[in-house]
């Protein structure tokens, strides 16, 4: 994995404006003519994009065919924890029958590409794709496998720029404040610059929660290490109240934070209209296996059960368990069933 990129892109958390450049590289790594990524709400659609990109995206924006697109609905569909290829969607006869590929994209010279859907805890959905020249070419399973690698890095970085509303992320502080997000800006040892208990440290009042942000402060300061995590922090009822996000500081925007190592935000689950495992999916870092893994146990099927929807031993599955454990902060399957159902929004 190219640290240099994934340093770049938590670098857009706080400068925006450089979100082209980022899917330029994504675009270079992946043989595409650029990349971009749409936070759609229901009443907005927000995107950023490659250069080669902007005249077809103000398109598809003026056009409204986001709104319409059947790509989107199947992409939420599929319900897939990771990046889809439009083969994996579409068969070619469905392609050229669709006006979305036949009308715009075809006739803009692009026709192949990836993306993924990120269900966002403000009850918003992002989509990040790449698009090829329609003469390059369907995307290969292995760059799909890249994609895959950097998709959790993508996600938090544009969630953060989502939340602050891309134009006003230079006021990083105020912003912040503004849109009401919880957050602190902390040293490598884990030391921040308020005043808030003991020796300016912070800690968590979820004793597993505190644990593994201890030890994403721990491997920060390490240029090398991704060490960005997200997890649960329940409340006194062991509920999912919300989600923390420990994000590094890179590049440029140490210039904003002198002397610090990185952020952590508290989002609150507050997501009516997301999928809850796929929201828990994009905020744990689960690979596609572990979240059909997770589904199934939230959904009250055995190990047995899940092997066999999966095609695979209850072995594989017994370790798959053991990540989403790992990276849910969870010590049982049963503290599973419970995160997923406090993220749930009741019927009704």
């Amino acid at each position: 994995m190219d640290q240099g990129l994934i340093d770049q892109i938590y670098e857009c958390s706080f400068f925006p404006e450089i979100w082209p450049a980022v899917l330029d590289r994504l675009a270079e790594v992946t043989e595409a003519r650029g990349a971009e990524f749409v936070v759609l709400s229901p009443d907005k659609m927000r995107w950023r994009a490659s250069a080669s990109l902007v005249d077809s995206m103000k398109m598809m924006a003026s056009g409204g065919w986001m709104a319409r697109c059947e790509r989107v609905v199947r992409m939420r569909t599929a319900r897939r924890a990771g990046f889809m290829t439009d083969l994996d969607l579409y068969t070619e006869e469905e392609m050229a029958a669709d006006p979305f590929y036949r009308d715009l994209l075809w006739n803009c010279g692009l026709g192949w590409g990836a993306g993924t859907l990120v269900a966002l805890p403000t009850g918003e959905t992002l989509i990040l794709s790449v698009e090829r020249d329609r003469g390059r070419g369907p995307v290969e399973p292995e760059t799909v496998q890249v994609l895959d690698g950097l998709r959790p890095h993508l996600a938090r970085s544009a969630l953060m720029s989502a939340r602050l509303r891309l134009e006003q992320a230079r006021a990083v502080s105020e912003t912040l404040g503004l849109i009401g997000l919880a957050s602190l800006v902390f040293e490598e040892r884990g030391k921040v610059h308020v005043q808030w208990r003991a020796r300016d440290r912070i800690s968590l009042k979820d004793a597993d929660a505190n644990k593994l942000f201890q030890a994403a402060v721990a491997t920060m300061s390490m240029e090398e290490t991704v060490s960005v995590r997200s997890f649960a922090v329940r409340d006194g009822a062991k509920n999912a109240a919300l989600v923390a996000h420990v994000l590094p500081i890179r590049g440029n925007a140490r210039d904003i934070f002198a002397r610090c190592t990185g952020v952590l935000v508290l989002t609150q689950v507050t997501a009516p209209q997301a999928p809850p495992v796929e929201l828990v999916q994009s905020l744990f870092d689960l690979t596609p296996a572990e979240a059909r893994v997770a589904r199934g146990i939230a959904t009250g099927d055995t190990l047995d059960e899940i092997a066999a929807g999966s095609s695979v031993s209850r072995n594989t599955v017994r370790t798959h368990v053991r990540g989403v454990l790992q990276k849910t902060g969870c010590r049982r399957q049963a503290e599973v069933v419970a995160l997923l159902g406090g993220i749930m929004v009741p019927a009704g």
